[in-house]
């Protein structure tokens, strides 16, 4: 199964300034961002050519990493990222009430509120999903 493809401007964090100089380089979506960044020296390369800090470009593969995962997509990598996953394969690692914890402690600490957050059966989809990409050869 290919993983979903969203354009560079769905990136969470991703500015559109720097989305049209990847566009520029030649990376137009995720899964090319994702592939071209599994490489550290290419991340290097690629923070050298946009002029920015080697963070960024690591936030940004990582992003995209996890946005490989059908339920969580350009949507909820962001908010993964910010509970510390980090990869697909921490992903899979996780076990889904362990995660969907953090989710709604990360809710009610940055928003006030609960009822923006995953629900635990998306937290489950996403772990079964990651699952099968760690899985894939």
């Amino acid at each position: 199964m290919a993983p979903p493809v969203y354009p560079l401007d769905q990136l969470p964090g991703l500015s559109p300034a720097h989305a049209q100089t990847m566009v520029q380089l030649g990376l137009t979506s995720t899964d090319q961002l994702r592939r071209y960044g599994a490489s550290m020296a290419r991340r290097q390369t690629l923070a050298q050519r946009m002029q920015v800090p080697l963070r960024y470009v690591n936030k940004w593969v990582i992003l995209a990493d996890l946005a490989q995962v059908p339920a969580v997509g350009c949507q909820f990598s962001g908010l993964l990222l910010h509970t510390g996953i980090m990869s697909v394969a921490q992903l899979a690692d996780c076990t889904a009430q362990g995660l969907y914890t953090r989710l709604r402690r990360l809710h009610v600490a940055t928003l006030q509120r609960n009822d923006l957050c995953p629900t635990a059966d998306q937290v489950s989809l996403w772990i079964q999903q990651a699952k099968a990409i760690a899985k894939a050869p």
